[in-house]
């Protein structure tokens, strides 16, 4: 057993090499196989490739040959089809010549015939005769030539005939025409006319405004101006048409709203001068003090009018809309119709406008409201005496008294501004010749309105206005002014003045608003008496809210001027029934 195992042991090393050189001859036999396998599929892939570009190369070639054979082909089809298209028109040619030869021959015996020649012989085919020429040829010719200008002569007759006939036919009915154009002219000028009247009547009864009297309603920043027409002396035609006669109730109303119009701009007045500084802060209803936003001067009047004009201007349209529904097709026509006059009337009117309330704010901020707004009304004197330069309306006894009334109460009024200042400052002289300014201002508005009373209605005439002292105010704000009349204002207040302006704003549009339905219902000669208590309830308020108080000299001066003005509006309303009487 053991020895078993020795020879075991010695035959294991000898395994082993002779497995790896086994081993070893089968790698290298494999390689070898390897190599000669490679080998051989080289050769076939080089072989396979050059049969491949030697079938590229033939494919081409019978490609070439294809194209080649294709286009002789063509060429050879292309020839046969032009000979035979050339041996087609040469047969045509021939037969077209042998029928023209025929038709020919038989033409010439024809004309030999008809001259009393006939051929000796027959005309042999494919040759031409020649006819001899007749021994009346001339003569034939010239009966030839004479009948055909006698039909020429006859021709030309008939169509000069015809010209004249259709030249006399073509004026009269030239004539006729114009005749028409001249009645279908007149026929729509008069509907036209009708429809124009037709429509300004539904208008009228959708929006009963009284033009002539509702034009001198204005709304201006201060007070709602009357605009007193003295009574004229045979400036009326005798049968004027009476006005329509309002219900009781509706005078109710209208005086009602009138006077809610005038209590809304007597606050608009108070509010003004709460806005403007003063020497000390104001008393609000006895129970806190507000100190003012911008001291009184030109510029800054500008200022709050642009920012109240803003206000306005943003609102203003809606509302004339909802007044007046008719507002932008007038607007419409007045850009259209080029109106050289009375565009000017209006911006004139507008500009005038705009000076007035400038200088009323600056009034207002150098003196009491009440005094202020007082002063203003000496417009109706100008007003009075512009109308009788400019219509020839004379005024009344009443209104002439009414005058003199109107100035006895403007000297009452101011004298004591002047004699003792008020204790709220400001320069008293600035604010009464403002006041005056502003005055006279209006009165050049009111003249310019009630000269284009008639060509636009009111609210139109009323939105153009505040459009155009829009312009006037932004532009006046943009040209450089001196330190004088430019604004003066501390940046901290532009919210309290901003604050100003939408309140200032809302009131105007507010009492127009009131005052436009006041119309309506009471017309506007009854508004007119309504609105001459403006400086008394200006002065009122001013009391009640800032503890403003008026001498009684002043107060005197007031109720004066307020009961001429009055008295004015009432003659306006009893001169009509006079008249008629």
């Amino acid at each position: 057993m053991a020895e078993r195992n020795v020879y075991s042991s010695k035959d294991e090393p000898e395994d082993a090499q002779s497995a790896e050189e086994v081993l070893h001859a089968v790698i290298q036999e494999l390689d070898a196989f390897h190599q000669n396998v490679k080998g051989q599929l080289n050769q076939d892939i080089t072989r396979l490739q050059s049969e491949k570009n030697h079938l590229i190369e033939d494919i081409e070639g019978l490609r070439e040959q294809y194209r080649q054979l294709q286009s002789q082909q063509a060429e050879s089809l292309s020839g046969r089809y032009i000979q035979q298209q050339q041996l087609w028109l040469k047969q045509l040619a021939q037969v077209l010549a042998h029928n023209l030869q025929d038709l020919l021959v038989q033409r010439f015996n024809e004309l030999s015939a008809n001259s009393g020649h006939s051929l000796s012989s027959p005309i042999p085919s494919g040759e031409f005769p020649i006819p001899m020429p007749p021994s009346n040829y001339d003569e034939r010719a010239s009966e030839l030539l004479a009948a055909l200008d006698e039909r020429l002569d006859r021709s030309f007759q008939m169509l000069e005939q015809d010209l004249s006939s259709y030249e006399s036919e073509l004026s009269v009915r030239l004539n006729n025409m114009q005749t028409l154009e001249r009645q279908g002219e007149e026929l729509l000028q008069s509907l036209v006319n009708r429809i124009r009247e037709e429509l300004e009547a539904e208008e009228y009864l959708d929006n009963p405004f009284d033009l002539e009297d509702s034009y001198p309603e204005p709304i201006t920043n201060s007070v709602r101006p009357q605009i007193v027409s003295p009574t004229p002396v045979d400036s009326r035609p005798e049968a004027a048409p009476a006005a329509t006669a309002k219900a009781p109730s509706h005078v109710k109303t209208g005086l009602v709203l009138a006077l809610s119009s005038a209590v809304v701009l007597s606050l608009f007045n108070v509010c003004l001068r709460i806005l403007i500084k003063g020497k000390n802060p104001r008393m609000i209803f006895g129970l806190f003090e507000l100190e003012g936003v911008v001291t009184p001067g030109f510029g800054n009047s500008l200022l709050i009018l642009l920012m109240r004009l803003i206000v306005v201007m943003a609102l203003m349209p809606i509302l004339a809309t909802f007044l007046y529904p008719s507002v932008w097709k007038d607007i419409r026509r007045l850009f259209q119709s080029r109106d050289r006059a009375l565009w000017s009337k209006v911006l004139g009117s507008a500009f005038f406008l705009f000076l007035s309330q400038v200088l009323i704010y600056l009034a207002i901020g150098n003196i009491p409201a009440g005094i202020a707004i007082t002063i203003f009304f000496i417009y109706p004197i100008v007003t009075v005496l512009g109308s009788w330069l400019l219509f020839g309306a004379r005024p009344s006894t009443v209104g002439m008294l009414a005058m003199c009334g109107i100035t006895a109460g403007l000297i009452l009024a101011g004298w004591p501004s002047f004699a003792a200042p008020a204790t709220g400052g400001g320069n008293v002289g600035v604010g009464v010749t403002a006041a005056l300014g502003s005055g006279v201002t209006f009165a050049g508005y009111v003249l310019l309105t009630q000269m284009a009373a008639g060509k636009l209605h009111p609210i139109p005439f009323s939105l153009v206005n505040f459009a155009a002292i829009f312009v006037f105010s932004a532009l006046s704000l943009w040209v450089p002014l001196s330190d004088n009349f430019a604004p003066n204002i501390d940046q901290n207040v532009w919210p309290g003045l901003i604050i100003g302006g939408v309140i200032l704003g809302v009131l105007t549009l507010f009492s127009y608003l009131l005052n436009n339905f006041a119309i309506r219902f009471a017309g506007a000669a009854l508004a007119s008496v309504i609105g001459t208590l403006g400086p008394a309830m200006t002065g009122l308020f001013g009391f009640v809210i800032i503890n403003e108080k008026l001498l009684p000299l002043a107060i005197l001066g007031m109720a004066l001027v307020t009961l001429s003005v009055a008295a004015m509006s009432v003659e306006r309303i009893l001169a009509p029934q006079k008249k008629a009487g």
